[in-house]
């Protein structure tokens, strides 16, 4: 018996014991998240509406209803958003009538703004991968960045966020009013919300009304179903043209991907390794394709399975790889392999692979094709599996939730990825699996496509952000001095465009974060950096490494190495801090690391720049 049967066996128990409604929903919460980890979705969610019922102020039990309802195949967009709605009905109205009026922020349209980033995300997950690039070099001639954080723990990637932000300010343990009270006292003009309907949100903060203007982006693929949302970011494909309707949101349709991809969130350096570079396909080697999915198995429902069962007949001697959780326990693997071949798939095809983070990207140098679910779609790893040079089969979705794939493979210029109908998918698939010497040339050059396209390109990115911003904020002052007059809103906005400061039309000079609160222009940066390898030049010229042939030795070394990495936190691809740690490598024999952070530093020169 798995955890999540003991678990669901548990919650099912006290459940019948419970002595009062309060009791019962949390009971009905418990079962609600097993039933979800075994796969009973529809269930799941009508767990989580008993429990809305019984206790409908316990935040949890609507968060819960709403992660959940998206991994089930049969709800829309206009369920989605009625849900959402459902919650903000439940809390906004008593808050509403408190809403102040931040008459005191109503001032100049052109001066710095105080940004605020509310997320219990800033540690390792999934939200970074898109994050990171924008609290680094959000414009500050603009813009001062205040990070919330709501969740209780550090970590190595809190400690980054901390060295980007001008200000990193802790509410984890608070009220939501207490936060609220927080955010007020640092006089935010822009509260960003980066969870959504997620663990450990920030909602009911937002539904106070912290700030004059507040955004949701990024963490939810739907609305919040908040009033006092008055925002939310997206582009112009991933939501359809017809999606304003399922928002409580404003939607900002950026020129550009709603996000912007950093890989290897985790562990930065480690991009520039050998072992992370793109390599041949595997098919050259093994001789036939390997269609894959790293995704989770959630989303790989029974109509899903049935397609890939249909690819894999459409191309002799082809396997299927599936990473997933749990596919290391033989009880688990074996009975996900009876449930694939009641869909037609031969289970003797079929590679499970156990979900493993340390091989998040690994796993890709086993795959030629990669497959991706439906109708919610892959998000992050997605832009992982491109980033690693593996083309994917997407299909069309109605909503953002299923349309990820169209707006990422759209941005990249890559729309003959993209299928309407399931005739369409196989097709796709058959037609990149025909040629296995056409397939590898493609993977060998679709790094460097996605690195210089929309998906990676944060100072693009950041520069419409940051005009987003502006754009929000303008509408705000406007309506503030204006209230329910639309012409004079205009007019005032269009009065305040050619007051725009002229430096504001040129490319920032990007800064690097070399603690909390102290900031410092990349040029100083790589003054620095330059000083300290001279120094570990003079004092220790012929480093050499430990028994085991990785480790840097050396204060000076490792000063140059710790500086090296917080530059390229800050400015990806940076070629003097990929220079100097070239430097630090070579001086300690490792020939092959040395070699390859050279060529990247080549790499970046040759990088044409955003010019705003």
């Amino acid at each position: 018996m798995t955890h999540n049967e003991k678990g669901f066996q548990a919650a099912q128990r006290a459940s019948e014991l419970a002595s009062d409604t309060s009791e019962k929903a949390a009971s009905l919460n418990q079962k609600s998240i097993h039933r979800r980890e075994l796969g009973q979705i529809k269930e799941a969610v009508q767990d989580c509406v008993d429990a809305i019922t019984l206790a409908p102020l316990e935040s949890s039990n609507h968060t819960n209803r709403l992660l959940f309802m998206l991994a089930d195949p049969d709800v829309d967009a206009a369920s989605l958003s009625q849900a959402a709605r459902d919650y903000g009905q439940v809390f906004e109205p008593s808050l509403k009538p408190s809403w102040p009026d931040f008459s005191s922020h109503q001032d100049e349209p052109w001066r710095k703004l105080r940004i605020g980033f509310l997320s219990p995300d800033f540690r390792a997950h999934s939200v970074m991968y898109f994050v990171e690039g924008l609290l680094a070099q959000l414009d500050r001639r603009q813009f001062e960045v205040f990070a919330f954080y709501l969740f209780p723990r550090d970590d190595q990637v809190t400690a980054r966020v901390r060295h980007h932000a001008d200000h990193f300010v802790r509410l984890a343990g608070l009220s939501a009013e207490q936060q609220v009270q927080s955010i007020r006292s640092h006089k935010i003009d822009i509260l960003i919300d980066l969870a959504g309907h997620t663990g450990y949100n920030g909602l009911l903060t937002l539904a106070h009304k912290a700030a004059p203007v507040q955004v949701s982006w990024l963490g939810f693929p739907a609305t919040t179903g908040l009033d006092a949302v008055d925002y939310k970011f997206t582009d112009e494909i991933t939501d359809p043209p017809d999606a304003q309707a399922h928002y409580t949101e404003q939607l900002y349709r950026l020129p550009t991907l709603f996000a912007c991809y950093r890989p290897m969130s985790r562990h930065p350096l480690w991009r520039y390794q050998p072992r992370y570079q793109v390599r041949a396909t595997p098919a050259m080697e093994n001789g036939f394709i390997t269609f894959g999915s790293c995704n989770n198995l959630g989303k790989l429902t029974d109509g899903v399975l049935a397609l890939w069962g249909q690819v894999l007949a459409a191309v002799p001697g082809s396997r299927l790889l599936i990473e997933g959780k749990n596919l290391d326990r033989p009880d688990f693997a074996n009975a996900y392999r009876q449930r694939c071949q009641g869909l037609g798939l031969d289970p003797e095809r079929l590679d499970l692979v156990a979900l493993d983070g340390d091989n998040q990207y690994l796993t890709y140098h086993r795959i030629d094709i990669a497959l991706d679910p439906f109708p919610l779609t892959g998000g992050t790893t997605t832009f992982d599996v491109l980033w690693m040079g593996v083309p994917i089969v997407s299909m069309v979705g109605h909503s953002f939730k299923s349309r990820m794939g169209v707006g990422l493979l759209t941005y990249l210029g890559r729309t003959e990825w993209l299928a309407k109908t399931a005739e369409d998918y196989v097709r796709i698939a058959c037609g990149l699996a025909a040629d296995a010497q056409a397939l590898n040339t493609l993977r060998l050059g679709l790094r460097d496509e996605v690195e210089r396209s929309a998906l990676m390109r944060e100072d693009v990115f950041n520069h419409h952000f940051g005009e987003g911003l502006r754009v929000m904020w303008l509408q705000w002052l406007a309506q503030a001095q204006h209230p329910g007059n639309a012409d004079a809103q205009m007019q005032a906005m269009q009065e305040w465009l050619p007051q725009l400061p002229e430096e504001w039309t040129q490319a920032p000079t990007p800064g690097v974060g070399l603690k909390p609160g102290q900031r410092i222009s990349l040029s100083e940066a790589h003054e620095r950096l330059q000083h300290l390898v001279e120094r570990a030049k003079t004092s220790n010229p012929h480093a050499q490494a430990d028994a085991s042939g990785a480790q840097i030795t050396g204060r000076q070394w490792i000063a140059v190495t710790e500086l090296a990495e917080v530059v390229l936190n800050a400015v990806p691809h940076d070629p003097v801090a990929l220079a100097c740690l070239a430097e630090v490598e070579h001086a300690h024999g490792h020939t092959e690391f040395a070699v390859t952070y050279l060529r990247h530093a080549t790499q970046a020169m040759g990088m044409e720049p955003f010019k705003a």
